[in-house]
């Protein structure tokens, strides 16, 4: 299953995500997603102990200016690899 957080992992039911996430699982980071890809966060370390791949969308990061802040331990790509993921997967769930 694909999973998308387009929200601040700080403003969704991120319990229930985590618990959510299985092996073979991917998890996008968009929109405000992408703080929970900051480098020293406790929610990074969270969301990194989850059994998913975890992706990162470049746009979304370079927008808020945040290139320099964000972990290398998570993969990152473009729209084009979004919809590769979204193809590789025929269930997907938004937060």
């Amino acid at each position: 299953m694909l999973h998308t957080l387009m929200y601040s992992p700080w403003q969704c039911d991120i319990e229930t995500l985590l618990r959510m996430l299985s092996q073979g699982d991917d998890l996008l980071l968009l929109q405000d997603g992408v703080l929970g890809a900051l480098e020293g966060s406790a929610m990074l370390d969270r969301l990194l102990s989850a059994p998913a791949t975890l992706w990162v969308l470049t746009e979304d990061v370079e927008a808020r200016g945040l290139s320099v802040q964000i972990s290398t331990r998570l993969q990152s790509l473009d729209y084009t690899g979004f919809v590769a993921l979204t193809a590789k997967h025929q269930q997907q769930m938004t937060w």
